[in-house]
């Protein structure tokens, strides 16, 4: 997934080609919750700002970040949003943008910067903000690269980011039949081995086997057809023999016979990355030597940083399809021109994506920092109703209203009810719960401070996720 995503060879994201290829919109392969409608951004700035005021209204060290960021149109409507709120905005004092995408790093400078230059920086690029040259944008093709320090307050945003982020699908396999003694002869070059008895053996258990992407045989790869597919090892792999026993619910399945799992490391590494900014690092074991046993050597460990944090702040908001209560399995899927096609046609060309497994983003979250709770998932259409999407789309319509009535738009009647039109269907659109609709497939999740109760009170919950806040 990563070299077709994100390759400088050639990836999805990453290629040089044309720059008119848009994979955005209506004319490209798949369409956005920002692209739809502008209230889906206010809404997250809105988001924002509650958790900033539930915190505590901080006047400084207050950082934006997104991940993965499009063209950039979530970003743009948060920050329009936010310019509302003059005190916060003065405490903001970047935004850190996270994106592989030399192509995407362009459309988001035009859209957020305008004509202020884009130079490179310690991390990668930068710039400033359209509506104030006091608001630095920091681009970083990784999020180590963005500064992990704990007198800061972060407020993350991951949208449509971890369904494109590298998965190992692993598929449980009854023990192989007890063989006699004589049918486990080895059959070698120099001869038969026979096998060494052994007096006491384990009991045989259910394994985990990885399913590998492989080129087809040629006797089996028709025209038409793509030379790739999912093909099960035959023994265990390193990845099969530590990834699925990091989790009770994956170590749940393995006695299932063909139970299928899908887990996505590299999305457990970002989530802890991001919850050790919220609410600082698990606290440190007395350090001792690492040696290898027996040896009396010594081996070099790799530690991650420790961020100290007596005051955890910030908050994240992650919004992904996929299951909210289950394992993801089969649902490695290729996209193009808005149509599910196979993930191994057209590498490169095609967008490749997988369901996000919210349980184990949430359980990561947890284990990585004392300092966090996790909120949700909850379904979009649910969050963004309580976030009041069509109140705000009531009032766009009112606004649009009037000022055609005052005559100050210059609009004519048909233009006008094009407005309306487009502004009705966009909301109801991200909040359809219908089968395949937005607002049931995906799923948005909160990681905030843990803030534990006072006695007699109820645990504080945030905004779009059953709780409120007093201004």
């Amino acid at each position: 997934m990563r070299q077709c995503l994100t390759s400088d060879l050639g990836g999805y994201y990453s290629s040089s080609g044309p720059s008119d290829r848009d994979q955005f919109g209506t004319k490209g392969d798949f369409v956005t919750s920002p692209e739809i409608s502008q209230i889906f951004g206010e809404l997250i700035g809105i988001w924002v700002v509650a958790e900033w005021i539930a915190q505590g209204r901080r006047s400084d060290g207050i950082y934006l970040m997104e991940l993965g960021p499009g063209r950039g149109t979530l970003m743009d409507d948060m920050l329009r949003t936010i310019r509302n709120f003059p005190d916060l905005a003065k405490a903001i004092e970047a935004v850190y943008l996270v994106e592989a995408s030399p192509r995407l790093r362009v459309a988001q400078h035009k859209l957020l910067s305008g004509d202020k230059p884009l130079v490179k920086n310690a991390i990668g690029h930068e710039s400033t903000s359209r509506h104030s040259d006091e608001l630095k944008i920091v681009w970083a093709e990784d999020l180590r690269l963005v500064p992990k320090e704990a007198s800061k307050t972060p407020f993350i945003v991951a949208h449509e980011f971890f369904d494109a982020l590298p998965i190992h699908v692993f598929q449980s396999v009854k023990p192989p039949p007890r063989q006699e003694a004589g049918s486990r002869t080895l059959q070698t070059p120099t001869g038969p081995i026979e096998p060494k008895q052994r007096s006491a053996q384990r009991p045989e258990q259910s394994q985990w086997r990885e399913l590998l992407v492989s080129p087809k045989p040629p006797h089996r790869l028709k025209e038409g057809e793509t030379e790739f597919e999912l093909s099960m090892s035959r023994n265990s792999t390193p990845h099969s023999m530590y990834l699925p026993e990091t989790s009770p619910r994956y170590q749940a399945l393995k006695g299932m016979d063909s139970a299928t799992i899908e887990v996505s490391p590299e999305s457990q590494s970002y989530v802890r990355d991001l919850a050790i900014r919220l609410g600082g690092s698990n606290p440190v074991a007395p350090p001792s030597p690492s040696a290898t046993p027996g040896s009396g050597r010594r081996v070099a460990s790799t530690k991650e940083e420790t961020v100290i944090k007596p005051q955890p702040s910030g908050a994240a908001l992650f919004i992904d399809y996929g299951p909210s209560a289950t394992i993801p399995a089969n649902s490695l899927r290729g996209i193009r021109s808005h149509e599910l096609v196979s993930p191994f046609d057209s590498p490169g060309v095609v967008d490749i994506s997988a369901d996000v497994d919210f349980l184990a983003l949430a359980e990561t979250a947890i284990n990585s920092s004392p300092g966090v709770e996790v909120h949700g998932p909850v379904d979009q259409a649910r969050f963004l109703t309580a976030m009041g999407i069509e109140e705000r789309a009531a009032q766009l319509i009112k606004q649009a209203v009037d000022k055609e009535r005052a005559g100050s738009t210059g609009q004519d009647k048909g233009e006008l009810t094009e407005l309306v039109k487009r502004v009705e269907s966009g909301w109801k659109r991200l909040v359809d719960r219908g089968p395949q609709g937005m607002g049931r497939l995906y799923q948005v999740m909160a990681v905030v401070p843990h803030s534990p109760p006072r006695e007699g009170q109820s645990p504080r919950r945030p905004v779009g996720f059953g709780g409120d806040i007093s201004l």
